[in-house]
């Protein structure tokens, strides 16, 4: 699976960088963007590969955490395309487990989840330069989990695997000065399902999240 996801990184990259320098490309203007803001990630349900205990899930549940996001692209007037390296992180605060009633206790631990993503944009003029920008996105993102520990420590789960990743969102772009345009985002990221270790055992799952985001888009 790891080599897998070191060729689709390549094509992806590869994909980047042909679309981006082709001669239209060449024609339109290039920005760079920075964004930060606040994650919220979604429950994650770890499910057992095992058949004969189906019914033996977790959930694990985390505390809001940052997104910053750093992007590279070109504007062609009504749609843009961009190159973005992402990072988002979340506090792990509560295991849950079904087959019997019950929570692991003394959670300690983060999620960490760094991105690549190849991301499409729609801008729709408003008026007075003011754009609303629907995107969405694919690519691939690393999920780590780190010093995860509870219950005396007998039990931990460990966690870094890249798998694809995608995203989907809308902004509002307002001029701030010529050249500079204040955007404010709403983003929805997700991840298809990897492999994780928790407590010796193997567990299927996936990440997902949802970002309010603030940063600025300079041309270059």
């Amino acid at each position: 699976m790891e080599e897998t996801m070191k060729k689709a990184l390549s094509l992806l990259m590869v994909f980047l960088v042909a679309v981006m320098w082709s001669a239209p490309g060449f024609s339109a203007d290039k920005y760079v963007s920075g964004s930060i803001g606040i994650s919220w990630m979604s429950d994650a349900d770890l499910e057992y590969e095992f058949d004969y205990d189906d019914d033996y899930d977790l959930e694990a549940g985390f505390d809001s955490g940052i997104t910053l996001l750093g992007a590279f692209g070109c504007d062609y007037g009504d749609y843009r395309l961009e190159g973005e390296l992402g990072y988002q992180n979340g506090d792990i605060d509560s295991i849950d487990f079904s087959g019997e009633d019950g929570e692991f206790d003394d959670i300690s631990g983060d999620i960490t989840i760094l991105s690549l993503l190849v991301n499409g944009y729609y801008d729709i003029d408003l008026g007075g330069g003011v754009e609303l920008s629907p995107t969405v996105g694919v690519g691939v993102a690393q999920v780590k989990a780190d010093d995860v520990e509870f219950y005396d420590d007998d039990y931990g789960w460990s966690a870094s695997e890249v798998t694809f990743a995608y995203q989907a969102g809308i902004g509002l772009g307002i001029p701030v000065s010529d050249g500079i345009m204040l955007d404010a985002r709403y983003r929805y990221f997700g991840t298809t399902d990897f492999t994780v270790e928790f407590a010796d055992y193997q567990f299927n799952t996936n990440m997902e999240s949802h970002s309010a985001l603030l940063g600025l888009r300079v041309n270059l």
